[in-house]
């Protein structure tokens, strides 16, 4: 699932105004690459990652903007979801737009998730996760226009939407909720 066509056109036009030629897919991408290696939520760190991908600092808009979106995902990944929401093109654009946007998101979140700092070796099905983003962050932009193709992006968003939650469980990105409905050891 995507986010509602208004917030991805409406994120590429604010970066537009600012003057600014990154994509919400690849901020997007950034922002949970960083989170699933488990660089937490800290706004100013955030601000600073972003800003190492934007062509100016962020004027007031694009920063409210950029932490809206954290808090966004913030709220979405606490909520326990098993699927995450992508900022992506709505599935009315162009298959070849959409496709593009695919591979900057997984360029970003590849960028966000090797730069943040984690201890320990990944697991094998970690790594392969990580092969196969890398392998869609080529993807070709000339896709043409079929049902086949069609279904190979969907498979892919799809795919997309779950295997980073994978990197981070493993890495410890966000903090283990105690269950509601545990009872407390008598020692």
């Amino acid at each position: 699932m995507t986010l509602p066509a208004s917030a991805y056109s409406a994120f590429a036009a604010l970066l537009t105004a600012a003057g600014q030629s990154i994509s919400p897919a690849e901020l997007h991408g950034l922002l949970l690459g960083r989170t699933c290696a488990g660089a937490g939520f800290d706004a100013d760190l955030w601000l600073a990652s972003a800003g190492e991908l934007l062509d100016t600092p962020p004027d007031e808009r694009l920063r409210q903007a950029l932490v809206g979106l954290q808090g966004m995902v913030k709220s979405e990944l606490e909520a326990g979801e098993l699927s995450l929401v992508l900022l992506l093109p709505a599935d009315e654009a162009p298959l070849a737009e959409r496709a593009a946007a695919l591979g900057q998101w997984c360029q970003g979140f590849l960028t966000g998730f090797g730069l943040t700092a984690r201890q320990g070796k990944l697991s094998a099905e970690a790594e392969e996760v990580l092969q196969d983003l890398a392998a869609i962050a080529r993807i070709e932009e000339s896709l043409e226009e079929s049902d086949d193709a069609e279904t190979d992006y969907m498979e892919v968003m799809e795919y997309l939407r779950v295997a980073p939650l994978l990197l981070l469980s493993e890495c410890g990105g966000l903090p283990v909720k105690p269950a509601t409905d545990a009872k407390p050891s008598l020692h």
